[in-house]
């Protein structure tokens, strides 16, 4: 009887460590948690953002406008709008802001130019648009939403894509609309530091990336992401960074996640950062805070490269990760509401 006892007793805990290490962790990858209602979360870029360099005014100034955006997109939601309006919406509210590196704000190419670039992702269909290099298309993000919708392509640049903007009856201004005295005072700056060293250095405040970005999950279930920017201060030859650049700049998936990417664009192209972010949820079944920090707080500073992105997932969780000093950054969900500008 002793030694039915045992036995019992082996083959209980044998079952139970069995269950533990393979059934229960089957099972805990296939509940669903409950999905928040509805969810945004924006970025207005990243880079050397620090306290220190920020008076009172101006920190007050991105932040009201930080949370104005983060309010037109949350009303779009919570009253049933679709992720795609707030996306829009929620980006258009920076790109008309001269705050930050998009729309009004765009910095200047070397040759004392504005040139605008965008992109737009469906998660449930995964269709996409962008366009790149725009010199007279008010609000860039509208242009790369209606490629999306009302043409056969994904990506369209320079007089192409505005000549496409025209027909389709956005917006156009005189590219004059673009100037602002900072980011014209920053171009001369990065040029002087350039004669002086011979290179650009990034540390320095006029690169701080000022991309914007917003990412939403609406009530249907729905993920759509958008990422607007006026790309590199001082750029050179038309060039075009991973704002515009789907799976590097903007991705979404409606199984996965929804990002918008800022940083310094020749990194994620080359690593696919927005796209690599939603494989490993998919693949490696991590959350999406975990696959977030492994891109861009372990993968990307090993290679060098520097910035962050925002994320929601489908259930509504949100990360916003970065590797720089700070990163404007904020989210909003039912009854819950999170503005940042620092390294915390």
């Amino acid at each position: 009887m002793k030694n039915l006892f045992l036995f019992l007793a082996l083959l209980l805990f044998t079952t139970c460590a069995t269950l533990t290490d393979s059934t229960v962790q089957k099972v805990a990858n296939t509940m669903s948690p409950k999905k928040a209602d509805y969810a945004l979360v924006i970025h207005g870029g990243a880079g050397t953002i620090r306290k220190e360099n920020m008076s009172a005014e101006k920190e007050k100034a991105y932040l009201d406008k930080l949370n104005e955006a983060l309010t037109v997109g949350e009303n779009i939601l919570k009253n049933g709008g679709t992720a795609a309006d707030a996306v829009c919406q929620t980006i258009m509210v920076m790109e008309n802001s001269p705050l930050f590196n998009a729309g009004k704000g765009a910095v200047f190419t070397n040759a004392g130019t504005n040139e605008l670039d965008a992109s737009f992702m469906d998660g449930r269909t995964q269709n996409a648009g962008a366009v790149g290099g725009v010199t007279n298309i008010k609000n860039p993000i509208l242009a790369a939403r209606a490629v999306m919708e009302k043409s056969e392509h994904v990506f369209l640049t320079a007089k192409g894509a505005e000549q496409f903007a025209s027909e389709v009856g956005l917006e156009l201004v005189d590219p004059a609309y673009f100037y602002t005295e900072r980011r014209w005072n920053s171009l001369q700056n990065a040029k002087e530091q350039e004669n002086k060293s011979g290179y650009l250095n990034y540390d320095n405040p006029d690169y701080k990336y000022g991309t914007v970005g917003c990412a939403a999950l609406d009530k249907a279930g729905n993920l759509v992401a958008g990422t607007s920017t006026g790309g590199m201060t001082n750029k050179r030859y038309n060039r075009i960074g991973d704002a515009p650049i789907i799976g590097a700049g903007c991705y979404a998936n409606n199984n996965t996640c929804a990002i918008s990417s800022t940083g310094h664009g020749e990194y994620f192209i080359r690593y696919a950062v927005a796209h690599d972010i939603s494989a490993r949820m998919e693949y490696l079944k991590e959350d999406v805070a975990t696959a977030g920090n492994a891109v861009i707080k372990d993968k990307l500073v090993k290679a060098g490269g520097s910035g962050g992105v925002i994320c929601v997932d489908k259930y509504g969780n949100v990360a916003m990760p970065f590797n720089t000093a700070g990163m404007y950054r904020g989210y909003a969900k039912p009854g819950e509401r999170v503005v940042k500008i620092y390294e915390e």
